[in-house]
């Protein structure tokens, strides 16, 4: 009786051929070859097929060799929906002529158990193959229909472990679209104080500054009233994609209030956040936006606060500080940074 090595080696779950479109999942994968390694051993055959559709794509990169061939074989005959044996196949009136039993590789034996899905739709089946004639006794029948069980209900429980997957996956997009501005494609108010919050912790144990930066373009009110909301949405989406660029990937950005614009920047000094405050500025200002087909020139204020200047600050009293220095960027005529320092006033008036 021939021995079939091929499904022992690593490549059965991890195909070559680029053309393969897998049936089922690696994980799937390797469990079923746990089924078909016992059933070549329970039933002592030359091989054992847990088919969920067509087998051929899952050995086509055995080119040529005797499981490829004996699994196109097993694609060649319907799935029942009830046990079936054929103990010689070159007896039977139809199969005794297909090309694999009358010539190589002159498959003799065959069987099959099906297999059923939770809501007991057919989905597949457990096959069996040799090259000798055979027969299953009541008790090699129940073996079989034992081991197509099992099969089932690792089915089962893979489709549940998926399904799991899925709700899992829908709930961190559903809290992921809960924290994020649905205009501006950053985090919202909550998500961008909730990251200062955590960033502060984790600045203050590692014994690094954190700098926050709250920025606006100056001209939004007046372009509002002019132009109206939409073309004022278009200037908040291109100034954030300004101020992406001038940031680091690891930095915070979020939509602190209507016009409002705030960066987290953990690790960075009082220079740090003025410098990055001076290259969006720059930025804004070099790129002159289209509204009505006309370029208009646009300008952003910026107040910063940081944690090296200010080191027992609370993160709301970190966030009060940048505003109050965003206002003295305004007073002063706007298109300008400003640094929230000890001595600036509490009003700004």
């Amino acid at each position: 009786m021939s021995t079939n090595l091929d499904r022992s080696s690593p490549a059965t779950t991890t195909p070559v051929s680029s053309g393969f479109e897998r049936l089922v999942s690696e994980r799937m994968e390797l469990r079923l070859g746990r089924f078909e390694r016992l059933g070549i051993k329970l039933f002592d055959v030359a091989n054992c097929f847990v088919s969920l559709g067509k087998l051929a794509p899952r050995f086509e990169y055995l080119v040529h060799s005797i499981t490829n061939m004996e699994a196109a074989f097993c694609d060649s005959i319907p799935v029942f929906d009830e046990i079936l044996v054929i103990p010689d196949l070159s007896l039977h009136q139809h199969l005794g002529k297909h090309p694999l039993v009358v010539g190589e590789p002159h498959i003799r034996f065959f069987a099959s158990h099906p297999i059923f899905d939770h809501g007991n739709q057919l989905i597949g089946s457990v096959i069996l193959i040799d090259y000798q004639p055979r027969d299953l006794d009541d008790e090699g029948r129940q073996s079989l229909a034992d081991l197509a069980s099992m099969a089932e209900r690792e089915m089962a429980f893979g489709a549940l472990y998926q399904s799991q997957l899925e709700v899992i996956k829908q709930n961190r997009n559903l809290k992921r679209d809960s924290l994020i501005d649905p205009l501006l494609g950053t985090w919202n108010k909550s998500a961008i104080v909730r990251s200062l919050k955590l960033e502060m912790e984790r600045c203050s144990k590692a014994m690094k500054p954190l700098a926050l930066l709250i920025a606006s373009v100056d001209q939004m009110e007046h372009l509002r009233d002019l132009h109206g909301v939409a073309a004022t949405d278009m200037i908040l989406i291109k100034t954030v994609s300004r101020i992406r660029s001038c940031v680091r990937p690891f930095d915070a950005l979020g939509r602190f209030g209507t016009d409002l614009l705030l960066v987290v920047l953990p690790g960075a000094s009082h220079l740090v956040a003025t410098a990055v405050g001076e290259r969006i500025r720059a930025s804004v200002l070099m790129h002159p936006e289209k509204i009505d087909e006309i370029d208009t020139a646009l300008t952003i204020s910026a107040g910063t606060a940081s944690t090296d200047i200010f080191p027992d600050a609370e993160p709301e009293t970190l966030v009060s500080l940048a505003e109050k220095a965003l206002l003295s960027a305004r007073n002063a005529g706007n298109n300008c940074v400003v640094q929230a320092t000890p001595a600036q006033p509490d009003m700004i008036i």
